[in-house]
């Protein structure tokens, strides 16, 4: 067996859940104590159960049939430790981070190897500065992380959506409406961009280019006159008008919070105002981030979990698994912290849907 410089490691998984959550967590374990002998506790329910001292050492039998199984066997929460107050009782004792330290000593790691999106890996990095070894995964349905090319549960979230984007293409036709589906995503467009250029989506509104209802009214009146009789269009939940994009972030929040329902709603009355086509709105929510995680989802998930290992072998802290040029390396994670990966302006996707005359809004 090789020589690992981690003789323990602590595993939690946070924030939302993901495909291949599952997959990622048995990539750690496995290879962690098969072929390093490294000693896994699990973190229950996020770094919420890291504050409280939630856990368990893991046995190889938890492991058994888990790589399908959507979820996490961990439980999470989307507990944010250097911003949540609520642990300090102001008599002195520890607040939440102090109360990370200590339970990181008690249980003796030597590493904590946290799986999550942005949120998860910057309060990771945030931890190293604290002194704790981390290591980061990257998990999550919008692919906004920076750094590593693709985070595993897109690929899953992405044929969700896409297959529900089938489905109402015969109710759309059926009825001669206008189908507007909503998709996840609320700062980065990534999943609305690919979801709707494989669902031959006619329309695709996602948040790194603001819209104009003006052009999507005169693209969907065009597919009209030319005898299509019925219309499909996609919007990420973090999209924005032309108008709201030039708002001070305050005033846009506050008229976000007056919009009484999500933005597909408002696209598809502002689409019947503007065309007077018959608009109807379907949100996919939490569906695209349950069920069992796609083939390709459990290998990511497997690769970036089995990296880790050799990682923790190695003493290869401070970073995070990535994807990158179709190899798995380590990044820092000062330079995943607070950055968030959207859809570059000349991104290849983009031009691919303006080439089969898909209106992006603009």
């Amino acid at each position: 067996m090789p020589t690992s410089k981690t003789r323990t490691c602590g595993i939690l998984t946070s924030g939302g859940d993901a495909p291949g959550l599952n997959a990622a967590i048995r990539g750690v374990a496995r290879a962690a104590m098969d072929v390093y002998g490294i000693r896994v506790i699990g973190i229950e329910n996020g770094y919420r159960g890291l504050i409280e001292n939630r856990s368990r050492v893991l046995q190889p039998t938890e492991f058994s049939g888990i790589l399908a199984r959507g979820g996490t066997i961990l439980g999470t929460s989307r507990e944010k430790p250097f911003k949540d107050k609520n642990w300090c009782s102001g008599n002195g004792e520890p607040c939440a981070v102090g109360m990370i330290k200590e339970t990181y000593r008690k249980l003796g790691l030597d590493c904590l190897v946290v799986l999550g999106g942005n949120g998860t890996n910057t309060t990771g990095s945030l931890l190293a500065k604290e002194g704790l070894n981390v290591i980061g995964l990257p998990k999550t349905i919008d692919n906004d992380i920076a750094e590593t090319d693709v985070t595993f549960g897109f690929h899953t979230a992405l044929t969700v959506a896409t297959d529900g984007i089938d489905r109402l293409h015969s109710t759309a036709s059926s009825h001669n409406r206008v189908m507007v589906i909503e998709v996840m995503g609320h700062k980065a467009g990534w999943l609305g961009l690919y979801s709707g250029v494989a669902g031959g989506g006619d329309v695709i509104l996602i948040p790194e280019i603001p819209y104009r209802i003006e052009s999507i009214a005169a693209h969907l009146e065009k597919r009209a006159r030319d005898g299509k009789t019925f219309s499909i269009v996609i919007v990420a939940e973090g999209a924005l008008s032309a108008d709201e994009a030039l708002m001070e972030r305050k005033a846009f929040k506050k008229s976000r919070e007056h919009m009484s329902l999500s933005i597909g709603y408002r696209v598809a009355r502002e689409i019947e105002a503007a065309t007077g086509i018959e608009s109807r709105v379907t949100v996919l929510g939490y569906l695209q981030r349950g069920g069992t995680p796609v083939a390709y989802d459990r290998v990511l998930a497997s690769q970036f979990g089995t990296a880790a290992a050799a990682m923790l072998a190695n003493g290869d802290y401070g970073k995070m698994v990535a994807l990158r040029d179709n190899e798995v390396v380590g990044v820092p994670l000062d330079l995943v912290a607070g950055r968030i990966k959207t859809v570059p302006a000349g991104h290849r996707m983009l031009a691919t849907a303006r080439d089969v005359g898909t209106c992006l809004g603009d």
